[in-house]
């Protein structure tokens, strides 16, 4: 029994590492997403076939499309503020309209009006985030970029007709 056990973890070990290097020999990230091509994250429209799986349902997420909500004045708003905490770090303060956050619907159907934030530092995501307020423990030194975008619950980038539902602004850290 011993050695069969042995043999096992041995199989574990030896097999992980492979499947590892498989993975990162054909581009696919430890965070799920195969970021192999440049050209993957270059911004699509919805009118682009989603993946299904086996039950017709969306497979999976996509951040690299938009899907449009209609314009007027109960199209969802955004604004953003970063003020440095007293304490340590920036709060990150997040104003919207028309737009309520549901994080208990997070990688489900779309739903007008809903969703959440992705946050960016320097064009880099740190946070997927579903209220008004963040805090920012650290900004890299220099003019740090903080940007916003709302995103739909299936996670695809928020435009108000054509216009990308994002904001950022450029806090100056020394």
């Amino acid at each position: 029994m011993e050695r069969s056990l042995a043999l096992f973890a041995i199989g574990l070990v030896f097999g992980g590492g492979i499947g590892f290097v498989v993975a990162a020999s054909n581009g696919v990230a430890l965070d799920g997403h195969d970021h192999s091509s440049a050209s993957d994250h270059q911004m699509q429209t919805t009118s682009v076939q989603l993946k299904t799986n086996h039950s017709g349902q969306t497979a999976g997420h996509d951040h690299n499309r938009t899907t449009s909500v209609p314009g007027g004045p109960d199209a969802p708003s955004l604004k953003i503020s970063v003020s440095q905490d007293p304490v340590s770090g920036y709060n990150l303060h997040i104003m919207t309209e028309n737009f309520t956050f549901a994080p208990e619907r997070a990688g489900l159907d779309h739903v007008l009006g809903e969703g959440h934030a992705h946050v960016y530092v320097n064009g880099v995501k740190v946070a997927r985030h579903y209220s008004a307020w963040l805090h920012l423990p650290t900004l890299p030194k220099g003019d740090a970029t903080v940007e916003v975008t709302l995103n739909s619950n299936d996670h695809r980038m928020l435009a108000v007709e054509t216009e990308p539902l994002k904001a950022a602004v450029t806090v100056n850290v020394e």
